[in-house]
């Protein structure tokens, strides 16, 4: 695969920050959400006349993010296809690649299989973002990204309260207190059982994250540099290991934030007026 994305320059930034790149995982068949997606990839599904993965394009460039990656799977040739009409001058630019699981394997990679496999182009850090999530108003900090390249974390981990469809959440958090070096709002994200006993609360991963490369190396990830076979593995396990070993921080988003995995979720956000700071990004 082409190696990683070279940085742009962006007036959003720090100038000692690096631009990072991001990854859109949109490889799913989006099962719960048929029939729509029988025809149509989940993240071109449409919020708002505009599709999911689109809310988050716009996003990610206006906060300085570099280079995007995507990867596809269900119906892949319609995803590339929207992107480059959408977004010509990001093509243009060659800052729009996919991995195409499918065409590459004959089947998608699931979370961690699908980012060892785009791994070539991301770089040691980057963004990661599920594409079936609407979240207009997340920021992607540059300087939570800067932090977290300097750090020794192997993931930062936004969470969220737990939604009706997950109210036992996914992961604990230890909130940071006076002294413990954490910046404000950040705690270490903790590898508790959904029914397992825990002094702290837990809260649902809302799938957006900043992520190391070197957790999908040894000691953390058994997949080859570029999963070259095709290897199908999901992310949880991986940050779980991480987690064990205190290398997981993690902080709180209380904006609005819906995992689109049903018709009737989809239909409720469209029912719903968009607030005047999700129209100016649309």
């Amino acid at each position: 695969m082409p190696s990683a994305l070279s940085p742009s320059e962006n007036a959003h930034l720090p100038s000692d920050t690096p631009p990072l790149n991001a990854m859109l995982l949109a490889a799913g068949r989006g099962e719960r959400m048929r029939p729509l997606t029988d025809e149509t990839p989940k993240p071109l599904l449409k919020v708002h006349e505009r599709a999911l993965l689109d809310w988050h394009v716009a996003a990610l460039l206006r906060d300085g993010v570099n280079g995007l990656v995507i990867n596809t799977a269900w119906l892949s040739e319609q995803i590339p296809q929207h992107l480059n009409a959408e977004w010509p001058a990001l093509a243009a630019q060659q800052r729009l690649h996919y991995s195409h699981e499918a065409r590459d394997f004959g089947h998608a990679l699931e979370t961690a299989g699908g980012i060892a496999r785009a791994l070539p182009l991301l770089g040691e850090a980057f963004w990661l973002a599920a594409g079936d999530v609407f979240v207009p108003d997340f920021v992607f900090d540059p300087a939570r990204a800067q932090a977290f390249a300097q750090s020794s974390d192997l993931a930062h981990l936004w969470l969220v309260p737990n939604p009706a469809h997950n109210p036992k959440g996914d992961f604990a958090l230890q909130e940071s207190t006076l002294g413990s070096g954490e910046a404000d709002g950040v705690g270490r994200v903790l590898n508790v059982a959904k029914d397992e006993p825990s002094e702290f609360p837990r809260f649902t991963y809302s799938t957006i994250a900043l992520l190391k490369a070197e957790l999908f190396r040894s000691p953390w990830c058994s997949i080859a540099p570029g999963n070259p076979d095709g290897v199908a593995e999901a992310l949880a396990p991986l940050l779980r290991r991480a987690m064990d070993a205190g290398r997981v921080s993690g902080q709180i988003y209380t904006g609005r934030w819906t995992d689109v995995g049903t018709p009737e979720r989809l239909a409720q956000l469209n029912a719903e007026p968009l607030l005047a700071s999700e129209t100016a990004l649309k």
